[in-house]
């Protein structure tokens, strides 16, 4: 061991009088001594210095480095898609979910029956008529005027009833609106059903021009096997209708959502 630590005081690189050193060092140590793992782990060491240098660590860390940004901006990339798909789809899937199951006190489509829903329009005779009122308002940014025709009607659930409202253009430049529509109390809209109806389509007025807006609807006859309706007697449907444009994608979008009775 003795050539190995005269290198070391001369400044020499041990690297360089390893063959010597490894040689002396078989002649000189005992056999138990070179057998020790330690001595095992600094001769492999020495063999190959180059292996543990601070250069691959340092390209190893690099790649490392380069493959978690290659990741982040592919996840990074996936949601921006994501978000402007979901907004160009936000509308007709609003419209879509509300209708098939009445959240937000939204009225349903008229159930499927097999292509003919007249098996589900069928009155329950024996059961009180609900009372259902209309309410109309307009956002504060629109310059129209909207309002029903009447003030209420009467229906058994399973009939059919026919409402109208009348909108007006105050303005003197061509308008369009888009109207969203709610039922109160929120739990009778899984059960109100419309036909036919003129929310959630492009309603383009002329200036100074008024228009009847008709809704076709029913209350499903199920209203009257739910516990939960059994103190439900009036049901008010109500119409918002909203300012639109086609923004420079060609997407029809509503303006600021402020509201004001009409």
């Amino acid at each position: 061991m003795i050539p190995i630590y005269s290198s070391l005081r001369s400044g020499a690189t041990p690297a360089a009088h390893l063959p010597q050193c490894l040689k002396t060092c078989r002649h000189n140590a005992p056999h138990s001594l070179r057998q020790r793992p330690q001595l095992r782990t600094f001769f492999q060491s020495a063999r190959h210095p180059q292996q543990h240098g601070p250069s691959q660590q340092w390209q190893a860390a690099r790649e490392h480095a380069r493959i978690k940004n290659q990741t982040a901006l592919f996840y990074g990339l996936s949601l921006g898609i994501g978000v402007v798909a979901v907004s160009y789809a936000s509308v007709p899937l609003y419209k879509m979910i509300c209708q098939q199951t009445g959240w937000g006190g939204q009225p349903v489509k008229a159930h499927d029956s097999g292509g003919d829903p007249t098996v589900r329009l069928k009155p329950v005779e024996d059961h009180r008529r609900l009372r259902i009122t209309f309410h109309g308002s307009v956002s504060d940014v629109l310059d129209w005027k909207f309002t029903p025709q009447q003030r209420e009607v009467r229906v058994l659930p399973g009939e059919t009833a026919l409402a109208f409202f009348t909108a007006t253009n105050k303005s003197d430049k061509d308008i369009i609106g888009i109207a969203t529509y709610s039922v109160t109390p929120g739990q009778v809209a899984p059960y109100f059903s419309k036909i036919q109806c003129f929310c959630f389509e492009e309603q383009r007025l002329n200036a100074g021009e008024t228009v009847d807006m008709p809704v076709f609807f029913f209350i499903d006859p199920e209203f009257v096997k739910d516990p939960a309706m059994a103190k439900i007697d009036t049901i008010t449907l109500s119409y918002t209708f909203f300012k639109a444009r086609y923004d420079d994608n060609g997407v029809l979008t509503t303006l600021p959502l402020g509201m004001a009775p009409a």
